[in-house]
């Protein structure tokens, strides 16, 4: 994990080094827990490259994750660093949107009906908690889809935003206006 730890130190906000650091992972597999590890390290700010690191994994190969479901999901209630937030936000969000839209049959193979209902506890959690808005909006689309399963979810939702929508940011009242127009 010190090698891993190193190269996360240079791990940054770029593109470039975050895809870097993805395609690393992609070629050592085997250090995909460790990586998870580090994730789960909240407190410290590596966490937040980490899951930098983690999300751009996704991005460029979702399946990598699947097995590591039980390690990751259980984790991620405790990630509170809002450079860490958002990955994981998008990593549902790509996890959700492969399992519902795209049918995958891997992640529908992987992702179990405890991690789905985890994943909207955790969704609706950053949805009514002080989270940037890129967290939210990740949430959101997740949630929308979580509800074509769980019949509470797209109710709870619907007032959820319009409760929240007079404060919420420009981008926030967009994305909101986007799920509650599919809601009607």
């Amino acid at each position: 994990m010190i090698i891993l730890e190193e190269i996360l130190d240079t791990v940054n906000h770029s593109r470039e080094r975050r895809n870097s650091f993805a395609n690393l992972i992609l070629d050592n597999p085997e250090v995909l827990p460790d990586l998870l590890t580090i994730c789960a390290r909240v407190d410290d700010e590596i966490s937040c490259r980490a899951s930098w690191g983690l999300e751009f994994l996704c991005k460029n190969n979702l399946e990598a994750i699947l097995p590591f479901l039980d390690q990751l999901i259980p984790l991620v209630p405790n990630v509170y660093q809002h450079p860490a937030v958002r990955p994981m936000a998008k990593i549902f969000e790509y996890l959700i949107t492969s399992y519902y839209q795209k049918k995958s049959p891997k992640v529908r193979e992987y992702l179990t009906p405890q991690h789905r209902q985890t994943i909207t506890e955790i969704c609706f959690d950053w949805l009514i908690t002080d989270q940037k808005v890129a967290a939210k909006a990740y949430s959101m689309t997740s949630l929308y889809l979580l509800g074509t399963e769980f019949d509470w979810v797209h109710p709870e939702l619907k007032i959820t935003l319009e409760n929240n929508y007079s404060s919420g940011s420009a981008a926030y009242k967009a994305r909101s206006r986007m799920i509650l127009k599919k809601l009607k």
